[in-house]
């Protein structure tokens, strides 16, 4: 039932497209022209052509061998010979070494891998971004302790600088009157 649904559904959207194509045009016969017949008309013509043809059918033999000769591959086949390609992987032998000897230095750490440890991580991983927060808001109380601290420097310095510019003008007062006084002061 559903194939038949299906037929019929391509039927339609068939003669919907025909339509789209051709409009109302009609074949020699009366009958809608078809899309398929059209089709199948150009394609046994083509046939006849390539079979009357020497030089088509020729081509058509050959079309694998273009299709080889195509292929970017073809070229390296041809150009690079076997002696030539043993000689590239010998003249990389040490890095081909290298890279074997890392690999199966990767391979021995493979237990490493399969470790409790690292089957923890992702519980790890939640402890310690609750510990990343917690270091981000102490590290902001930081930075707020180590403003007032330097605030209270700056004030702590001011009023230094002020008591020592009244410690050196009291001095200074104190020096004069001892003059006026003839009085000697203590070295």
């Amino acid at each position: 039932m559903d194939k038949k649904m299906e037929t019929d559904n391509l039927e339609m959207r068939l003669q919907a497209l025909e339509s789209r194509i051709y409009g109302e045009r009609r074949s020699k016969s009366g009958k809608p022209v078809k899309c398929a017949d059209s089709l199948a008309r150009i394609q046994a013509g083509l046939t006849n052509t390539a079979n009357k043809r020497e030089r088509v059918k020729i081509l058509h033999k050959k079309i694998e061998d273009l299709v080889k000769y195509l292929d970017p591959q073809f070229t390296d086949h041809i150009t690079v010979p076997d002696a030539m390609k043993l000689e590239f992987i010998l003249a990389e032998e040490d890095f081909l070494l290298s890279q074997a000897s890392l690999l199966e230095e990767v391979s021995n750490m493979q237990p490493l891998l399969d470790s409790t440890y690292i089957r923890d991580v992702p519980e790890h991983a939640t402890k310690l971004q609750r510990l990343s927060q917690i270091h981000i808001k102490e590290q902001d109380q930081t930075e707020v302790q180590s403003q007032e601290v330097k605030k209270l420097f700056e004030e702590y310095n001011k009023m230094m600088f002020l008591l020592s510019k009244q410690f050196t003008q009291w001095d200074e007062t104190l020096r004069k009157l001892e003059e006026a006084k003839g009085i000697r002061p203590v070295e």
